[in-house]
C-alpha cells in the first residue's frame, strides 16, 4: 500500500466496531428516474430493481498489480467502490486476504451486482463479504444486463481497455484514474463516448471532497490568481492526477505548455495556461517527500492555503458518477480530463527532454 493510500485510509476508515454501521445518505434517485425518461434518456438507466436501483457492474476489483508487477489479492478502490455501494459483512472481512477499504458511508440507490478480475478467487471473496451475487468470467460478461459499470484502478494503467466494450454497448462507464498514461490513448477513449454517445467519466476523488468544492467557491473573493501551487507525493502521472485535478476543480483547464525543473522523482513542473497563469505542481516519490495533498492560490488580493480533508472521497466520487448515469449531467467534461493527462505527460516529457513541452505535442 502506498503512503497516500495509508493517508486516506487513516482519515476514510474507523474501527471495525463501528463499521458495522453505514452513515446513509437520503438521495434523488426516484426523482431522477422519473424525469430521466422525458429527456430521452435510455429507459436502461432508470435502474434494473422495482426499488429503481441503479445495477452496476464492478471490473478488474479485487486484485492489484502496480506498473507490471504479479498482481496480488486486494484492491484499494474495488473495496472501497464495493462496500460503498454495497456494504459489506463484518465477520466475512475479518477473512478477507489482502487490502480491504471499508467505507464508513454507503450510497443509497445503488448495487453491485456482478463482479470480474483477472484472479477469480480474489473476486469470488470479494463477492462473498459485500453481498455480489455474480462473479463473472470475463470483463464483457460484467458489463451486460447492467445500468453502468465501474471500472477500477488496478495499478495497470491500462484499464482503459476495459471500457471499450461497455462503451460500445452504451452502458455508463467510469473509468478510474488515470483515464490513460498517454494524452492520445486517452483522447481515443473520449472520442469513442463521443461517437456512441455513451457516458463516460474520469475523475481524481478529490476533486469533489468538500474542502475543494468550498475553495473553489471561495477563490473569486482572492482577486486574479496569477500564481498557485499544488502538491502530492509519489509518481507523476499515476498520482500527481490528484494535486492536479484539485487545480482543474478550483481554477478550470486552459494549460498550454510544461516545463519541469526538478529531478527524477522530485517533479516541479510549471504549468502555463493561455490566461497567463502558472500553476506550480509539485510531485515528489517516498524517497524524496512524505506523502499529502496541498493546494495553494496566490491572489492580488488573498491568499489561501488547503490541505483537504479526505473522509468520504470515494462516496463523493461515485455519488457524482451515478449523477451522471441517472441526468446525463456531466460534472467533469471527458474532454477535460484527457486535458489533465496531457499536462502531466508533457510534464514528464519535459523532465526527460530538458525542454518546455507544449499540451499539442503531447496530443499529436
Amino acid at each position: 500500500m502506498h503512503d497516500y493510500e495509508r493517508n486516506i485510509m487513516d482519515q476514510s476508515t474507523t474501527t471495525r466496531d463501528s463499521r458495522r454501521s453505514f452513515l446513509k445518505t437520503s438521495s434523488a434517485a426516484a426523482l431522477a428516474g422519473t424525469l430521466a425518461a422525458p429527456l430521452g434518456f435510455p429507459s436502461l438507466l432508470l435502474g434494473g430493481t422495482a426499488g429503481g436501483k441503479l445495477r452496476v457492474g464492478l471490473i478488474s476489483a479485487a486484485s492489484y498489480g502496480y506498473m507490471g508487477a504479479p498482481r496480488t489479492p486486494g484492491s484499494f478502490h474495488g473495496t472501497a467502490f464495493a462496500t460503498t455501494c454495497n456494504g459489506f459483512d463484518e465477520a466475512k472481512r475479518k477473512q478477507f486476504e489482502g487490502t480491504f477499504v471499508a467505507a464508513q458511508k454507503r450510497i443509497e440507490g445503488v448495487e453491485v451486482i456482478r463482479v470480474w478480475d483477472p484472479l477469480k478467487e480474489a473476486a469470488e471473496r470479494l463477492a462473498g463479504v459485500c453481498g455480489i451475487p455474480k462473479v463473472c468470467d470475463s470483463a464483457e460478461e460484467c458489463a451486460e444486463d447492467v445500468d453502468a459499470v465501474l471500472i477500477v484502478d488496478d495499478g495497470s494503467g491500462e484499464q482503459w481497455k476495459y471500457a471499450l466494450a461497455p462503451l460500445r454497448k452504451g452502458v455508463p462507464t467510469f473509468c478510474d484514474k488515470p483515464l490513460a498514461m498517454t494524452a492520445k490513448q486517452a483522447k481515443e477513449i473520449a472520442d469513442l463516448a463521443r461517437q456512441t454517445g455513451t457516458p463516460l467519466m474520469s475523475a481524481s476523488s478529490l476533486r469533489f471532497v468538500p474542502d475543494i468544492i468550498a475553495l473553489a467557491k471561495e477563490a473569486s473573493s482572492l482577486g486574479d490568481i496569477h500564481l498557485a501551487t499544488t502538491v502530492c507525493g509519489n509518481e507523476l502521472v499515476y498520482y500527481g492526477i490528484h494535486a492536479l485535478e484539485m487545480a482543474y476543480a478550483v481554477l478550470g483547464r486552459g494549460a498550454v505548455s510544461c516545463l519541469n525543473v526538478g529531478q527524477p522523482g522530485r517533479n516541479i513542473v510549471r504549468v502555463r495556461f493561455e490566461n497567463g497563469r502558472d500553476l506550480m505542481l509539485i510531485v515528489g516519490e517516498k524517497e524524496w517527500m512524505r506523502a499529502g495533498y496541498q493546494i495553494n492560490l496566490y491572489g492580488t488580493k488573498g491568499w489561501r492555503s488547503l490541505t483537504p480533508q479526505l473522509a468520504d472521497l470515494y462516496w463523493y466520487l461515485l455519488d457524482k458518477f451515478f449523477e451522471l448515469v441517472r441526468t446525463k449531467k456531466e460534472s467533469v467534461p471527458i474532454e477535460e480530463e484527457v486535458e489533465v493527462i496531457a499536462v502531466l505527460e508533457a510534464g514528464k516529457r519535459s523532465l526527460a527532454e530538458q525542454r518546455e513541452v507544449t499540451l499539442a505535442e503531447v496530443l499529436q
